[in-house]
């Protein structure tokens, strides 16, 4: 546990924080991007750590969360077909569509199945030629290349019975969205590191001189966050608004040049509904009319589906960061992971769910590092 520990340090922790206090000396809302840091942040305590005049809002960034309603639905009309064999990642089968789960589909005799990879999918496909196999992929940039490598695959090797329900978000038009909506309060981001590990920062650049906002690329561990936190501070006391690297360890500028190869190759760049938030121009990816034949949705043809979210969950004023999850009534009542409404309590980076297992009400103190 050498490599983990030590970005749990305590006494690292405790110097973070004495430095955060020291050159912090105005009110500061910063929005960490990805889910998984929210779940560190609210598992080990990280607030606590932090002076009062700092604020942290939790984003729009965990792609279970933000997968539209009618996506969901589009993958239960999919899955329910006879022929069928429907493939994805063991969080997406809780999600609730408009009426029921993946699991219910599967409970119902529908033929769904939890794979590890969507080159599991492919395999399955091979070996079920008379199956229809589809694979339900959803995420941000850095599930993109695996997926993009599946489609890319089956074409080449000829494999006819495979197609990919496509749901990928892209980070930087969201931030754009956020930043640019006039009831925005955000001053500082941290940029979700495994997505800079694929897509480089060169995209973010623009951004921080486009809105005179500082944004640090942050890993996920305690103190990869405490540093993100101190590195965005010192940038707003300083009235900077640069693209700095705390993950160093594993994030280049230029990202992974491969993987942006392929994904340029495979995906087009869309338009992309968000649950909860609604259209973002150019913030999603699709299959190129190339790669149409794999592309689930004409496959199927489940384009029109349409669903309406609850009116209880506020998951999108959540994702946007307007409010926290023990602002929704709903919140350990109506909505609680057993008997979700929204997305943000089942996923296992949403922050409803971080919330719910970690800090049930306001102000509950959490692990500390």
């Amino acid at each position: 546990m050498r490599f983990v520990d030590e970005y749990r340090d305590k006494d690292s922790a405790a110097r973070f924080a004495d430095l955060l206090q020291r050159i912090t000396t105005r009110p500061w809302t910063i929005m960490e991007i990805c889910g998984g840091q929210t779940h560190t942040i609210v598992k080990y305590g990280i607030e606590s750590l932090l002076p009062p005049a700092i604020t942290l809002v939790h984003g729009p960034g965990c792609p279970v969360c933000v997968t539209p309603l009618e996506m969901i639905d589009k993958a239960i009309a999919i899955a329910s077909q006879p022929d069928v064999i429907l493939t994805s990642f063991g969080d997406m089968l809780r999600v609730p569509g408009s009426q029921k789960d993946l699991l219910t589909v599967k409970a119902e005799m529908g033929n769904v199945r939890m794979v590890y990879s969507p080159l599991d999918a492919l395999k399955i496909a091979q070996e079920n030629p008379k199956k229809r196999v589809v694979f339900f992929g959803v995420g941000f940039e850095t599930t993109a290349p695996a997926n993009a490598m599946a489609v890319w695959q089956a074409r080449r090797m000829g494999v006819k019975n495979f197609s990919l329900l496509c749901s990928h978000v892209l980070v930087p038009p969201a931030m754009e969205a956020i930043l640019s909506s006039p009831s925005n309060h955000v001053q500082g981001f941290l940029a979700a590191g495994h997505v800079c590990a694929i897509m480089g920062y060169e995209e973010y650049i623009p951004l921080a001189s486009r809105y005179a906002i500082p944004i640090v690329v942050t890993g996920f561990e305690p103190l990869d966050l405490l540093q993100g936190i101190a590195m965005t501070v010192k940038q707003l006391e300083e009235g900077r608004h640069e693209v700095e690297n705390q993950y160093t360890r594993a994030v280049r500028q230029e990202g992974n040049v491969r993987a942006r190869r392929l994904l340029q190759e495979v995906f087009t760049v869309s338009d992309r509904a968000w649950r909860g938030i609604g259209i973002i121009p150019s913030s999603g990816f699709e299959l190129r009319e190339e790669y149409a034949a794999f592309d689930a949705a004409r496959v199927f043809e489940v384009g029109t589906i349409a669903a309406q979210e609850s009116p209880l969950c506020i998951a999108g004023q959540i994702l946007q960061g307007w409010k926290k999850p023990y602002d929704c009534s709903a919140f350990g009542h109506q909505c609680t992971p057993e008997h979700p409404l929204g997305a943000p309590m089942v996923s296992s980076e949403g922050s409803c769910a971080a919330y719910y297992h970690y800090r049930r009400r306001q102000g509950t103190p959490a692990a500390t590092p």
